[in-house]
């Protein structure tokens, strides 16, 4: 068996390498202890957050140890706090009081009874159950010259030491304070259906037929990364000209928090030189791929969250029951095909029209192999 060096060695009786993260506070008397900082969200449930506290008596003075998990929108940067103004609105929190003891006997997972015989008698476990209802982790973009932090939904577990739980009146100083941030995370769903279609028909002014569009895609979600296959049929029974074919997708972001707003940008668009001549068809799919690395100078594109400077991708779709309103930043994406008619004629540019039809797309990332077999290594961090 393998055992996970934690200053010490430790074993883990159902995992071979178990990473361990581990902040203290400024003055050492207390330190968090986190066996990950990805939980998966299920969409109808979320995997608990779980973890142990180190408490040193000796310097609390009388005071309590507390632990609390946050989702938090944050819609400002730290540099902009220039009024002891919070760029920062609470979606949810709950706390726990770790030290002294306020509950009976809880079950303990399998990492937090193995952090316990680490850290011996000091140790102390907490857990929390996230609802169903909060977003996962999303960051939006910042343009070339931001700084700070960037703006978007983040989680965070914070250990600290105060006479009540939550008092406006009671001053935390950072050394009496230790915090890891955390993501909630969604995967794509085994089962991946099959892709939707949409279809019109447009008839412009001069003729009495119209131009049909038909568009599908091959299944209902794709993995980032991945080609999008856009299969199109058009049938242009009229006297027109299809002289140019875009296909392109879209990511809609939706706050929601004091009020609601959807921003729209274009993550991909190709254009095409197809063209149909009139009382003629077309049968063909076009191929595209919506990548981060060519939306870099964007600002406010929706982007996974990240957990310091590690690469990222486009925000995933999120996934909802729909029978609670999120609030938070929830993310979701569009195919859009575009035909460009004209008449033909002389005046063919000046009296061109658009066929516009529009498909549902959903992006995500896969759930990693062997995700249940977790191999890590030992951390601090």
């Amino acid at each position: 068996m393998s055992g996970v060096v934690l200053t010490d060695s430790l074993y883990f009786p159902f995992f071979s390498l178990f990473r361990v993260f581990k902040k203290t506070s400024g003055n050492g008397h207390i330190a968090l202890y986190l066996g990950k900082r990805d939980f998966v969200d299920h969409v109808d449930s979320v995997e608990v957050v779980d973890g142990v506290i180190k408490v040193d008596p000796s310097g609390l003075n009388g005071r309590k140890v507390f632990v609390y998990l946050a989702c938090a929108f944050r819609y400002g940067s730290d540099d902009l706090d220039v009024i002891g103004l919070s760029f920062r609105r609470d979606i949810w929190v709950q706390r726990v009081q770790v030290y002294p003891p306020a509950g009976g006997n809880t079950t303990k997972s399998p990492m937090q009874e193995s952090l316990l015989k680490k850290v011996g008698e000091q140790g102390c476990p907490f857990s929390f159950q996230m609802p169903t209802n909060l977003p996962c982790s999303v960051s939006l973009q910042p343009g070339p010259n931001d700084s700070g932090k960037a703006c978007g939904v983040d989680f965070e577990v914070k250990a600290y030491l105060a006479n009540a739980p939550d008092s406006a009146d009671e001053v935390i100083e950072k050394k009496d304070t230790c915090r890891l941030m955390i993501r909630k995370i969604q995967f794509a769903p085994a089962n991946n259906k099959a892709g939707p279609k949409a279809d019109i028909s447009k008839q412009f002014m001069m003729t009495d037929k119209p131009v049909h569009l038909e568009a599908s895609l091959e299944k209902e979600i794709y993995y980032h990364g991945d080609p999008i296959i856009v299969n199109v049929k058009i049938n242009n029974e009229t006297t027109k000209v299809v002289k140019k074919i875009k296909v392109s997708v879209e990511q809609l972001t939706n706050v929601v928090l004091y009020s609601s707003d959807t921003y729209t940008k274009t993550v991909c668009s190709e254009e095409f030189g197809e063209t149909v001549n009139a009382n003629s068809t077309l049968e063909k799919s076009f191929q595209i791929i919506p990548l981060l690395s060519n939306n870099k100078e964007k600002r406010g594109l929706a982007v996974d969250g990240r957990l310091k400077d590690e690469d990222t991708h486009l925000a995933s779709t999120t996934l909802s029951q729909g029978e609670k309103e999120m609030q938070g930043i929830l993310v979701s994406y569009k195919v859009k095909v575009n035909l460009m008619v004209s008449s033909g004629g002389l005046l063919g540019g000046l009296t061109g029209s658009d066929v516009t039809v529009e498909l549902p797309l959903a992006l995500m990332s896969p759930k990693p192999a062997g995700e249940a077999d977790i191999t890590i290594a030992s951390m601090e961090g």
